[in-house]
């Protein structure tokens, strides 16, 4: 079992930044790659970033592309997700996820946080 754990939403203004962290704990030997993926009301939930578990491979959706970083801290097993010039179509739920085969593939994630909450204000 792999247990996620996110931190760091909000409400911010739009053009500002936030950071969401995620914590992976338990079985993180078996984690090949996390990501994070969000859902607005009334909308399929989507992806957003992803990195591999050694931080040497990332991808992104277009959308996000220049605005926001993926990044892994090995120290603390944990994924950052650092999100530039915010628009309020970004507000969302962002969920954590980890992927114990082929990161890459979207649908291999099999492990997921409870959500954090972002709001950006116009």
């Amino acid at each position: 079992q792999v247990h996620l754990a996110e931190s760091g939403g909000g409400l911010v203004q739009a053009g500002g930044s936030l950071r969401l962290s995620c914590a992976a704990s338990g079985r993180t030997s078996s984690i090949d790659g996390m990501g994070w993926f969000r859902q607005a009301p009334g909308k399929d939930r989507e992806f957003v970033a992803a990195i591999s578990w050694s931080g040497g491979v990332v991808d992104y959706a277009d959308f996000v592309k220049g605005r926001f970083t993926i990044s892994r801290d090995n120290a603390k097993n944990a994924v950052h997700l650092q999100m530039n010039s915010l628009k309020p179509e970004d507000s969302a739920v962002y969920y954590c996820a980890a992927a114990t085969n082929y990161f890459l593939k979207r649908s291999n994630y099999n492990y997921w946080g409870q959500g954090t909450q972002v709001t950006v204000s116009s």
